[in-house]
């Protein structure tokens, strides 16, 4: 992406952050309300409200500070309550809601790519800031998505994970929760995770890039 200032920066990412965040967390609602827990739904989380799913440090401060000092972007929402106990089949729904947010997020990630290609055929006033809008709804979705399906407890990736082991197993991985931010915060700081994750983000690009 082009170089730009502070105030550029801010108004081409903040659409894009907050829709991906937004719409990851509803998703996640959505799916533990159609696997039969209502929890997140009881609670307002089952919206496109962004105000609902905003953690003022990991939605505002964190991905602003990433974007002024440049780098990984790195943030997240307030997670949504889920009730595992109360799904229809609690290691199936897991697996269900865990994937959710992953998916939507490469969803809204073909959506970006989709008017990329739109902004790169028009020849107006437009153009310009719909293709970086775009450029950064693709990066963001597809970090956010990659990131997500780690195999870390909390991250849905480890939710997964966990619901796919055997049931000794699963607990014993289940311990391991507690030690996860942990760990994924000790990868952000000490420049791990960008060397982890840029594979598996270039081949998302390399296949979102048949679309365009």
């Amino acid at each position: 992406m082009e170089e730009l200032n502070l105030i550029q920066k801010i108004a081409i990412y903040a659409l894009p952050v907050l829709l991906a965040i937004t719409l990851h967390e509803a998703a996640h609602a959505y799916a533990a309300k159609r696997f039969g827990d209502a929890t997140a739904y009881m609670m307002g989380r089952m919206t496109l409200n962004p105000l609902k799913h905003i953690d003022p440090v990991g939605t505002v401060l964190l991905p602003l500070l990433s974007v002024v000092i440049g780098g990984f972007l790195f943030g997240w929402a307030k997670p949504v309550p889920v009730n595992f106990g109360a799904l229809r089949n609690p290691r199936v729904g897991m697996r269900w809601v865990a994937a959710a947010g992953p998916a939507a997020n490469l969803v809204m990630a073909i959506m970006w790519v989709l008017l990329l290609k739109l902004a790169i055929v028009m020849d107006n006033d437009y153009s310009r800031p719909l293709a970086l809008m775009s450029q950064a709804g693709i990066g963001i979705n597809v970090v956010l998505m990659v990131l997500n399906l780690m195999p870390i407890l909390p991250l849905d990736g480890g939710r997964i994970v966990e619901s796919l082991l055997p049931r000794r197993l699963a607990y014993n991985f289940s311990r391991l929760e507690p030690y996860g931010m942990w760990i994924l915060l000790a990868l952000v700081f000490t420049g791990l995770l960008s060397p982890i994750l840029r594979p598996f983000t270039t081949m998302v690009y390399e296949l979102l890039g048949f679309l365009l």
